[in-house]
């Protein structure tokens, strides 16, 4: 390769400051308990899982970090593509009442029953007292490690993008997107909901397997 031809690569891309850095990441809804017991949904696109451990990016202001830091316990339920509109509808609500100032002026308002709103359906879970949410194919039941992020100001007022570690202790598939008689996920029938740059996104398509596939 020659040096103009580097030098035309490079002059193919432009240094831009975007508003938002979500360059896409699966859609998961947060199912965490109210202090009166009640749920609260946190729809987020900002987790990454390893090993048997689930890392979240979540304001330190929203209700559900606040529920999780009381809980210590959380679901963890992954949309599939279809399920967008009913996302979008929860997508202005908030579980903190009255609502943070800076949360107002992103016109976001309270939303007590974001189930309801959404049009979603509660399900048990069998290792937590946090419901699922029976619409999501996917649905991991977590328990709190710790959180990073609150030692310079760990009140309930502030606002700092916390990261919160989660142990995964359950994990349930929708039949449809299990290969029978297996524990792998068929990832020609999950087709799951992804966040970019703030527009929703989904059917995937399968490019071709990594050699440590197993399924």
């Amino acid at each position: 390769m020659t040096a103009s031809t580097v030098a035309d690569l490079q002059n193919e891309h432009l240094s831009i400051s975007p508003s938002v850095l979500y360059f896409g990441a699966p859609v998961v809804l947060v199912v965490t308990r109210n202090e009166d017991g009640s749920p609260n949904i946190t729809p987020m696109s900002s987790a990454w899982a390893l090993g048997s451990r689930v890392v979240l990016g979540l304001s330190s202001a929203s209700q559900g970090a606040a529920n999780l830091r009381r809980e210590r316990e959380c679901t963890l339920n992954f949309a599939s593509a279809d399920l967008w509109s009913k996302v979008e509808k929860i997508a202005r609500g908030t579980g903190k009442d009255p609502v943070p100032a800076f949360k107002q002026a992103m016109g976001f308002g309270y939303m007590a029953d974001k189930f309801d709103a959404g049009g979603f359906t509660q399900v048990p879970s069998q290792r937590l007292r946090t419901p699922r949410i029976a619409e999501c194919p996917l649905q991991f039941e977590a328990s709190l490690v710790t959180i990073h992020g609150e030692e310079a100001d760990p009140s309930p007022a502030s606002q700092q993008a916390l990261i919160i570690e989660c142990e995964v202790v359950r994990v349930h598939a929708h039949h449809r997107i299990v290969v029978p008689g297996t524990n792998h996920i068929d990832t020609r029938r999950w087709n799951p909901l992804y966040y970019v740059f703030r527009h929703y996104f989904g059917d995937a398509r399968d490019l071709g397997r990594n050699f440590r596939a197993e399924a």
